[in-house]
């Protein structure tokens, strides 16, 4: 399930990337982004580089300027896939970073925002984090998702979704082909109670809305369009 495109692209993490702080939520070190105190939250939910990848902290900050109070915990526990560790290849890695793990890390995530008096709340989860998200769809514990090129995530998974997703696709896809994407398109328009979005995005490739170059103009446009599709679908269900 986690192949050689899963990883493509590595970002360079950075610590101190982004213009948030980060904080201690739902016991993880979560990176928060809030330009408003707003009583909105959006739960960002890595790939398997996890939360210091620079884009993806940027996408939160872009997020926090739109109104909302953006969460990005350290669901690897400061252990993100490495590429350049060769005794611990993807599929060893994932054995101990598991989705399951991540969908109760993020319930306690969520049971903390509410604690702070924070709520609704949506989820967007980008590959690893895809499935993440589509567990938190199957209960009220979001009031809408987004699956960005997500992994692992399967027919059934959407089979039980309860929350208005969106789910955002690559033309060029392993994990999530633009077939099976369409597969998950045809079981949601059977569910007239829950409101979806659904769009294959031509010319890109699995992880292309977190891992692109941002000296590429051509990806970042690509990347850009997907963000503001992912923001247009909270505003919709979340605000």
């Amino acid at each position: 399930m986690a192949g050689p495109q899963c990883c493509e692209n590595p970002p360079a993490l950075s610590s101190s990337s982004g213009h948030g702080s980060v904080l201690e939520l739902g016991g993880l070190k979560t990176y928060v982004s809030d330009s408003s105190n707003s009583k909105y939250a959006i739960l960002l939910i890595s790939d398997v580089y996890g939360y210091e990848a620079p884009n993806l902290r940027m996408l939160a900050d872009k997020v926090a300027a739109g109104g909302y109070y953006v969460v990005v915990p350290d669901f690897l526990y400061g252990d993100p896939y490495n590429p350049e560790n060769k005794e611990k290849p993807i599929q060893v890695w994932i054995q101990s970073h598991g989705t399951d793990k991540g969908f109760e890390d993020a319930k306690q995530v969520i049971a903390a925002l509410k604690d702070k008096g924070i709520s609704p709340i949506g989820a967007a989860g980008f590959c690893w984090g895809g499935k993440v998200v589509v567990e938190l769809a199957k209960s009220d514990n979001i009031q809408a998702a987004v699956l960005l090129h997500p992994s692992f995530v399967s027919v059934d998974d959407i089979k039980e979704v309860k929350a208005p997703i969106a789910i955002l696709g690559a033309e060029i896809d392993q994990l999530s082909s633009p077939e099976l994407v369409k597969q998950f398109e045809e079981i949601l328009s059977s569910k007239p109670e829950v409101d979806c979005f659904v769009k294959i995005y031509p010319g890109v490739s699995h992880g292309w809305t977190v891992r692109y170059n941002v000296e590429d103009e051509k990806a970042v446009q690509s990347a850009e369009e997907a963000h503001q599709d992912m923001l247009d679908w909270f505003t919709k269900h979340v605000k």
